[in-house]
Formats: structure tokens, sequence, C-alpha cells
């Protein structure tokens, strides 16, 4: 971890109760939806709404990625090979580990949208692997980093846990432009209020 990225958070903050690699703990396989019908329906819409069509790179995914109608490419990276292989809309399947190495493994300017649904607060180095979301866009390609209030108590770092869900956004934003190459982040609530899991959306566009 670059230091100077994380001036002003405290020690520990991306730190997790949980340090077994993470290999281990997502080796068994969860064909599982993470979040409820109506936030899943807010991120198909969101996706629509960002217009990705063209091709794009789903980081920390699973079976499942939530488009409304699939771009022409998806290239999909998470840990587990098993559930990649069950993207339906995948095109291209990368198994990696992003808190062992930030880096992608893609070319500069590779894709037109990178999307990240209820997985940011696991990133240990997140302004690193933000950095890289911006090297591996083209310009005016577009970020987008969907949340809810659920995660994996002991795989989400401490900050993220320690703040609120009306934190998480600002958060978000605020790693954005540490990581540089976006502009002004929006952060947006894209569900009504009401029973059911929230969800909100970080959204930045590569300069």
């Amino acid at each position: 971890m670059t230091d100077d990225l994380y001036d002003g958070f405290p020690p520990g903050f991306f730190a997790r109760d949980d340090e077994r690699p993470d290999d281990v703990f997502y080796a068994p396989e969860r064909l599982v939806t993470h979040i409820d019908d109506r936030a899943i329906v807010a991120v198909g819409a969101l996706y629509t709404e960002l217009g990705i069509t063209g091709r794009a790179l789903d980081l920390m995914s699973s079976w499942v990625s939530h488009f409304e109608h699939p771009p022409a490419e998806l290239v999909v990276l998470g840990m587990n090979a098993a559930e990649l292989d069950a993207n339906p809309a995948a095109t291209q399947r990368i198994v990696h580990d992003l808190n062992a190495d930030p880096r992608i493994p893609l070319p500069d300017a590779d894709v037109d949208a990178v999307v990240c649904c209820v997985s940011v607060d696991y990133l240990t180095r997140p302004i690193e692997v933000l950095a890289e979301a911006a090297r591996v866009l083209r310009p005016g390609g577009v970020v987008a980093l969907t949340f809810s209030n659920r995660c994996f108590p002991t795989k989400a770092v401490h900050g993220w846990l320690a703040t609120s869900d009306e934190q998480h956004g600002p958060l978000v934003a605020e790693l954005l432009r540490r990581a540089g190459g976006f502009d002004e982040p929006r952060v947006e609530l894209r569900t009504p209020p009401g029973p059911g899991d929230p969800l909100w959306a970080v959204t930045a566009r590569r300069t």
C-alpha cells in the first residue's frame, strides 16, 4: 500500500477481521445473489441509463452481472472460476485476486466501462485498484460502483464497518478522487424509500 495515497485515513482502516488469503474464503461456490430483487433491478437500470453497450469489465464478479441488456463484450474478473464460468453474459473470464495484486490484467484503454457491484467494501487497496480502472478505461468511459448495506463482515474493511450507510457514498467518491483520472464522482441512492435493500451508486467518467 502506498502510504501517501491513504493520508488521513486512520491506521487499520483497510484491515479486516479475517486476513486469511482471500482465495481460501472464496473457494466455495456461492451461486446466490447478495442483494434483493429491488436492488438488482436498480443495478440493471443504472447500467442501462449509463449506456453500457460496448466492452465492459465487471470487477469482483460472480455468476451474474445484473445487466438488463448485457454489453457486446463482458470481461468478468473474480475469485471463483466456477462462478465466473456460470455467468451467461461473460465473453472473457479472469480469475484474479485484487487484494493480492491490484493490477488489472488488461491493456491500457481496453474497455468502455468498469462496474463493481456490492464488492468495493472488500478492497484492501482500493485506490490502486481504482487507478487501474482508470488505466483500462477509454477516455469518456464510465466507472460504476454500487453497494448496499449487506456484506461479509469479517471480510469487509474495518473503515467500512465503522462508517454509516450514508457515509459510504462520500467515502467511495473520495477513493475515486485519490485514484485520479476521473471527473467529479456522482453519489446517488438508486432505490426509493421503503422496505428492502437500499442501493447506492457512485459513478464517474474517465477524463
